[in-house]
């Protein structure tokens, strides 16, 4: 008893929800329109127009597959009345959104086709209102309604990289697990509906260096230490597809061209352990003798080198420079170079980057050294003089053909030529030198008087090579000789007074005196008398 009671009780919840539950319409199903009954009419004063009349149903969506290939028109859906009673007295019309032209109606059935393919990813939904009118009258038997007519997606999208292909870079020797970049594809497709536009991130191309997250589109790297001096470009192809990656999905793909930069992680070194330099002695000073380099595998700024020489032997005699463009060490001389002095030298230079990195110090010190070897080269020099300059003195009456000193020069090659001496800047011929021996004597009786001082210059060639000269300065100072007595400038007239003392000197007296009456000696004789006489 109990049971049936529940069973009664059961099958009268199912009919109240089926008789109050809006109606969820499908293609090809129709949507019935419920009314009071024929018999309201008549209790309402027996009129047979139209009367707003209750319905049980409310107006839902059609659902249009997109795409659809087939021949025929695709049915939609159908509309149904209650006051259709099957008699052909019911006309539907339909209104709105491609009515006409998307979707048409047949008038008596109620049946609705698309007479086209759509696009949901053009046009998702339409929205077209119905209404059934007497057929004869053409006056309306229930209000207009307004219903939705939903293009129903298929995948027909393949998830798209809109920005592809792309670039990136990261750091070599990253850890694994670094960010590199992250990448989205956009599918078409509805998001709503199914798995058409869930999409699935794999990597085609690129294992084992990189990974991607499936879900998120995120690049990491998958490989430690990968080194840019062995590998620096890497194509990595990446592929979207949607239905969520399974069999049948949709495929897009996208390339990533990803570039390891560099770090300083490789320390600069010399491509052999001794450098040879061969340097002519005549090199000027601050001038580069020779280039070594170090060569880094880094690039950049890492890729710097600072030179410098080790103190020691030679040290003092060089230095070096780095070059900028090339990073080559330029070697320059600091002090001349003899030959006949010091035929070689041998210093040391050590290589070392600029810019260090801390988290590589563990792969060993960032610095080489090399050892520099250069040989001096003879160069066939001009003859030196023993002095910068030289002094000579002679008396005015030293006779012709007397030497009065010597220069001398010496070739310091190794070939050690001959010199040979000439003057060049005495053209009175006063003197004359020894080509040989480098002696210097006069050539004419000289006068003081007339040149005190003979500034000649001589000239000493190498006889193996005349073209090489030396020049040198040489002074001759003429000495004086008592070759002239004494002489009055002006003939005197002494007086003496008569009362002059014994050993009285006059002369010298007139003398002094004379400075000051010079005048008075011509004009006025007998003042100077008395003043020379005391008078």
């Amino acid at each position: 008893m109990l049971r049936r009671n529940c069973l009664l009780l059961f099958l009268c919840f199912l009919f109240e929800q089926s008789s109050c539950a809006p109606f969820q319409s499908r293609p090809g199903q129709e949507w019935p329109h419920s009314q009071t009954g024929p018999s309201a009419a008549g209790r309402n004063g027996g009129s047979r127009g139209f009367q707003r009349v209750k319905r049980g149903w409310v107006w839902n969506q059609f659902f249009v597959l997109e795409e659809y290939m087939g021949s025929d028109p695709q049915y939609v859906g159908k509309l149904h009345t209650d006051l259709d009673k099957g008699q052909s007295a019911v006309k539907y019309t339909l209104s709105g959104e491609g009515a006409g032209t998307i979707f048409t109606i047949d008038q008596i059935t109620g049946d609705i086709h698309a007479l086209r393919s759509l696009d949901r990813e053009e046009k998702p939904y339409y929205t077209l209102r119905a209404q059934a009118v007497n057929i004869e009258t053409n006056r309306p038997l229930e209000p207009e309604s307004e219903f939705v007519i939903k293009v129903q997606d298929i995948n027909d999208n393949e998830p798209k990289f809109l920005e592809g292909p792309y670039t990136a870079s990261v750091p070599e020797m990253s850890p694994v697990g670094t960010y590199v970049m992250k990448v989205t594809a956009t599918d078409a497709d509805d998001p709503t509906y199914g798995n058409s536009a869930r999409v699935v991130y794999s990597i085609l191309h690129g294992q084992p260096y990189f990974s991607v997250d499936p879900k998120t589109g995120v690049i990491r790297t998958a490989l430690p230490n990968m080194d840019r001096e062995v590998k620096e470009l890497y194509q990595v192809l990446i592929q979207a597809k949607d239905m969520g990656g399974q069999l049948g999905g949709l495929a897009g793909t996208t390339t990533i061209n990803i570039t390891l930069s560099d770090v300083n992680d490789n320390p600069p070194r010399f491509s052999k352990s001794i450098f040879h330099l061969r340097v002519p002695e005549s090199s000027a000073v601050g001038s580069a003798v020779g280039r070594i380099k170090a060569h880094d595998l880094d690039i950049g700024k890492n890729a710097e080198v600072e030179y410098n020489i080790v103190p020691g032997d030679g040290g003092a005699m060089f230095d070096i420079t780095t070059n900028e463009h090339n990073q080559e060490g330029i070697i320059m001389l600091k002090k001349p170079l003899d030959y006949e002095t010091k035929k070689a030298y041998t210093f040391k230079v050590e290589a070392s980057n600029a810019h260090l990195d801390p988290r590589f110090h563990n792969f060993g010190p960032f610095k080489d050294t090399a050892t520099v070897k250069i040989n001096v080269l003879d160069v066939d020099e001009p003859p030196v003089f023993s002095k910068p300059s030289y002094a000579m003195d002679v008396y005015e009456d030293t006779p012709q053909g007397t030497i009065i000193g010597a220069v001398t020069a010496q070739d310091l090659d190794a070939g050690n030529s001959p010199v040979r001496y000439s003057n060049i800047s005495d053209l009175d011929s006063f003197f004359d030198i020894d080509p040989v021996r480098g002696t210097i004597s006069t050539n004419e009786l000289l006068d003081r008087e007339s040149i005190a001082q003979h500034n000649i210059s001589v000239v000493a060639t190498k006889v193996n090579n005349p073209v090489l000269t030396s020049r040198v300065a040489v002074t001759v100072h003429v000495l004086d000789i008592n070759e002239f007595p004494p002489e009055l400038a002006m003939p005197y007239e002494t007086f003496v007074c008569e009362s002059a003392k014994v050993g009285q000197v006059y002369f010298i007296q007139y003398v002094f005196l004379l400075h000051f009456f010079v005048y008075y000696a011509k004009t006025k004789v007998m003042v100077a008398r008395m003043l020379l006489c005391g008078c």
